[in-house]
């Protein structure tokens, strides 16, 4: 049975792919959902390969093999009473991955996947360059890192150290700065506060709030964060 076999392992290769790089939904289905029924179709391929194979040999090798996918669509059928607790420890590995990562849906939705330790990370450009950044509401203003910011555009010898911040290592000094563009995925906000932190205080930039607060709407739902700007959230 090579032709049905070669079939399945098709359909599996692209359930893989579309879990792995599928971004917007196929039709009415999630890419999810999509993977799902075609890794489903791809195993039912091969199962009835192996069993009209398995009675073209011998009844015994037949039943053998019906045995064998009758077990393999009860733990099927498991899988997906438990695809809610599947989906956020695959939504945890995503995060961890593919880090800063973010996916914009249809709607115009900004949505990052959690990461194994809690947090949210997010890619964006900080006036036209490539900049990650932590989801951090605790933070008044967007800080980036010192380490960062000439390639950001910032002329270190002219930044001035003057605001005292907290930080989880004590106290510091911080540099006002305006960010000219300030983007995240389909959402560009403009003459952004923000402060660059001294070399070694911080390990990731951090999205503060003052941009965040320009936003239409945030929200963290289960294992996704999710930005709304203010046109789609309109």
């Amino acid at each position: 049975m090579p032709g049905i076999r070669g079939a399945g392992l098709l359909l599996l290769i692209g359930a893989l792919l579309v879990g792995l790089f599928g971004e917007e939904n196929i039709g009415e289905f999630s890419t999810m959902e999509a993977a799902g029924l075609m890794a489903f179709g791809g195993l039912s391929l091969l199962m009835a390969a192996s069993i009209v194979e398995g009675f073209g040999r011998h009844w015994t090798f037949g039943v053998q093999s019906v045995a064998i996918s009758g077990g393999i669509l009860i733990a099927l059928l498991v899988t997906y009473a438990s695809r809610e607790e599947l989906q956020t420890v695959l939504d945890r590995a995503i995060g961890d991955i593919a880090v800063g990562r973010t996916v914009t849906t249809p709607e115009g939705e900004v949505v990052a996947a959690r990461r194994m330790d809690g947090s949210f990370m997010v890619q964006g450009e900080v006036n036209g360059f490539e900049a990650r950044f932590i989801f951090d509401t605790g933070a008044s203003t967007v800080v980036l890192r010192a380490e960062n910011a000439a390639a950001l555009g910032f002329k270190p010898e002219t930044l001035n150290y003057s605001v005292p911040v907290s930080t989880a290592n004590g106290a510091a000094l911080a540099a006002p700065v305006i960010i000219e563009s300030l983007t995240v995925g389909t959402i560009t906000e403009r003459n952004v506060r923000a402060l660059i932190a001294r070399t070694g205080v911080l390990h990731a930039n951090l999205l503060g709030m003052s941009f965040l607060e320009r936003l239409g709407s945030y929200e963290v739902r289960g294992n996704r964060l999710i930005l709304r700007g203010k046109e789609s959230a309109g």
